[in-house]
């Protein structure tokens, strides 16, 4: 029996595409999260919270590897702490990490934590791998949606996104965990650099919806002039996955049987 692989948020969007992969690799796994499911043959759920630091002594108990995944809109810097620390006592060999493209860049919370968690993980003692990603078309999807059901379609200058699919982001995680600690490695994005009004033009499309109307808005600020400035973009270099945006929805569409849905 091989020593199992930790893996944090492994019931989230990106947790649920990883684990099969890990799963067909051979690799035994515990998934932590606060409300532990059933086990199943070679995965083991236990109950742990990586804010407060509960459960996580018993749960890294016997790993030599942590997939962290597990984040919100808050706190993930306080998550980081946690985790790292106890990968440390627990003589974890392998910690890696998943990020937000443009962390330290963007003048938002969100990617000041993120940007904060790297800094962390990197400073822990313990051998790790970061990976920064893209928005995924699941995230991106419900902000589209949101936005089309409006008289006139808000679109901020300069507001771009390079959305990809979460099996890539999936794959490329599971890459990286099978593999030996390699530090920051490149980002992974979308093959598409596209704005919100071409976001909804596919969207509306997909949902045999006539485009609306447009209504330039300006970003205020420092988080304008960075989004102006592509700041949340993958730099020079970065991992490009091949699903476009509109594939994504035609295979919601293809799922669902039904218009596409946030």
């Amino acid at each position: 029996m091989n020593a199992p692989l930790l893996v944090t948020g492994g019931t989230g969007t990106i947790g649920s595409r990883v684990v099969p992969l890990l799963r067909a690799a051979g690799r035994d796994l515990r998934i932590l999260s606060r409300h532990p499911l059933q086990d199943e043959p070679g995965i083991q759920h236990v109950e742990g919270n990586t804010v407060t630091g509960a459960g996580l002594a018993a749960a890294l108990d016997g790993v030599e590897v942590v997939l962290h995944l597990a984040g919100g809109a808050k706190g993930d810097d306080v998550a980081a702490r946690a985790i790292s620390a106890a990968a440390r006592t627990a003589g974890v060999r392998h910690l890696v990490l998943i990020s937000v493209v443009g962390a330290d860049r963007m003048p938002i919370g969100y990617f000041r934590a993120k940007a904060e968690a790297e800094r962390v993980i990197a400073d822990s003692g313990v051998p790790w791998t970061v990976l920064r990603a893209a928005q995924l078309h699941d995230f991106v999807l419900p902000i589209v949606a949101g936005m089309a059901k409006l008289p006139l379609l808000p679109t901020p200058g300069g507001l771009r996104f390079e959305p990809v699919h979460g099996d890539e982001v999936a794959a490329r995680l599971a890459e990286l965990a099978l593999g030996d600690p390699a530090g920051r490695v490149a980002d992974i994005a979308g093959p598409e650099v596209l704005g919100i009004r071409e976001l909804a033009a596919a969207y509306a499309e997909a949902n045999g919806r006539r485009r609306r109307p447009g209504l330039p808005v300006r970003i205020p600020g420092g988080v304008g002039r960075a989004y102006r400035a592509g700041e949340n973009l993958a730099a020079d270099g970065a991992l490009r996955g091949e699903r476009t945006w509109e594939g994504f929805l035609r295979q919601q569409l293809a799922a669902n049987r039904s218009p596409v849905r946030s």
